[in-house]
């Protein structure tokens, strides 16, 4: 079957995430960007991944859970999205604005794949 990249940049949500203390307690913001793989079976909507439900779900992941690490957030995103119908490969970004401030370095991200 034919295959095609995409990519979803600058998903963002809420979530409760970090390691030191006082990170979980209020909401951050994190921002995922998603390099895809998708089965392509015709020029049709349904022919294909369902590119909303794709974000959808990356935002769940983010809002409705809560880890220490930003890697594990990497890698549960991608694990979610690889699990859909028509996902054949996703690398998931999550980046983390609040730790690049406080670092004063412009990104703090980290990247999982899952094939």
């Amino acid at each position: 079957m034919p295959s095609s990249r995409v990519v979803l940049v600058g998903i963002r949500a809420s979530g409760h995430h970090g390691a030191n203390p006082g990170e979980q307690d209020d909401p951050q913001e994190f921002v995922v960007d998603l390099d895809l793989t998708v089965d392509v079976r015709g020029d049709d909507i349904d022919a294909t991944a369902d590119y909303r439900s794709i974000a959808d779900v990356a935002r769940s992941v983010v809002t409705d859970r809560s880890y220490q690490l930003l890697e594990t957030i990497a890698e549960e995103v991608a694990r979610a999205v690889f699990g859909m119908d028509g996902v054949e490969r996703c690398t998931a970004t999550v980046h983390k604005p609040r730790a690049a401030a406080s670092l004063d370095v412009d990104d703090v991200a980290a990247e999982a794949t899952v094939a």
